[in-house]
């Protein structure tokens, strides 16, 4: 928002330019003193100072008034520009995988403790800010999905929800893919407007809970005119599950600080997460490390990138009244010196 001072009909200043012309033609101003003196040299010492120093003084009162009045004639105001961006009318459903495989750590780079499901946030976040005109809304699911975020276009809203989360804190262990697809899929069935809608699933595993299949859910997401993208992460070999706490999310380390081994999980399958996508003529993709997922989003954000639109409104503050005020101000002025210490006698 910028604010700019101009003048409505800024041709009537030219009119300034006639108060020397007239201030010229007018010469010294007052009368001559009618009072009669027994030497001319007494009248012309007495009053010749004065009656020039009161006639500059008037004039000098009069133009400035009038000079007023012109520049409040020409409409002085500030213009405020204001630029709003309307909704591109695309809507994004983000739906990420809470299950507990999400704190492995293999996608972490050497020397670093960060789970899969760290990665995803930071990836997410990143995905969320470079698409402001977007509405985007969150479901997250383990062995069912929550609703954490509806469609919105605050997106400060939406990322301080995802900062909320973590592994844990949905009770119910499992990978439910196709109820939380379908779950996304009518949430953008109730969004109106929408130009094109889009479902981007994260998940590490293959879907061993719910009602509803993944390939189902995915042609239920294609019927309303989404596009379904899928993100399979996590490294294609044998790693260990590490103990955390889930009323947290936190490592549980040992005595000497190292991570605590538990289970073994075994890598996905992820064939059906390329027929999900496939159904919608979307993509399907891997990610083993933080740059492959930040590159997979990045790649989606050029995908489905659509004007914006722009419309610039401009409010006016008018200030015409200032200086009408002063031009008042000094008229009052010059009525008052004119009546008592200049006044002329005829």
């Amino acid at each position: 928002m910028s604010e700019n001072f101009e003048f409505q009909y800024p041709w009537v200043l030219a009119l300034l330019a006639l108060l020397p012309v007239y201030a010229f033609l007018r010469g010294r101003v007052g009368k001559h003193s009618a009072l009669r003196f027994p030497s001319a040299d007494i009248a012309r010492a007495a009053g010749a100072t004065a009656r020039a120093a009161a006639g500059r003084l008037l004039l000098f009162l009069r133009l400035l008034t009038v000079a007023l009045c012109i520049t409040a004639l020409a409409g002085p105001r500030f213009a405020n520009d204001r630029t709003e961006t309307q909704a591109s009318g695309v809507d994004i459903m983000l739906v990420l995988d809470l299950s507990w495989s999400m704190m492995a750590l293999d996608m972490s780079g050497p020397g670093e403790r960060i789970t899969r499901f760290d990665i995803a946030s930071e990836v997410l976040e990143d995905f969320i800010r470079k698409r402001p005109d977007d509405r985007i809304g969150l479901v997250v699911f383990s062995a069912v999905p929550y609703l954490a975020s509806p469609l919105t276009l605050n997106h400060d809203w939406l990322i301080e929800n995802l900062k909320r989360l973590h592994i844990g804190m949905i009770r119910e262990l499992g990978t439910a893919i196709g109820d939380a697809t379908a779950t996304a899929a009518k949430r953008l069935k109730s969004a109106k407007d929408s130009k094109s809608r889009l479902i981007i699933l994260l998940t590490d595993g293959d879907n061993n809970r719910g009602e509803i299949d993944p390939v189902p859910a995915a042609q239920l997401a294609a019927a309303l005119g989404a596009k379904v993208y899928t993100i399979g992460i996590g490294v294609e070999e044998p790693c260990q599950l590490p103990a955390f706490e889930p009323a947290t999310g936190k490592l549980r380390l040992d005595a000497q600080g190292n991570v605590i081994p538990t289970l073994v999980l075994q890598p996905a399958n992820y064939a059906v997460l390329n027929r999900m996508s496939a159904l919608s003529n979307a993509k399907s993709y891997r990610a083993k490390n933080r740059r492959e997922l930040h590159s997979i989003y990045d790649e989606i954000d050029r995908l489905e990138k659509t004007e914006v639109k722009l419309r610039r409104l401009t409010t006016y503050t008018p200030l015409f009244q200032w200086p009408l005020l002063a031009a008042l101000g000094l008229f009052t002025l010059e009525m008052v010196l004119a009546n008592t210490r200049f006044r002329r006698i005829p």
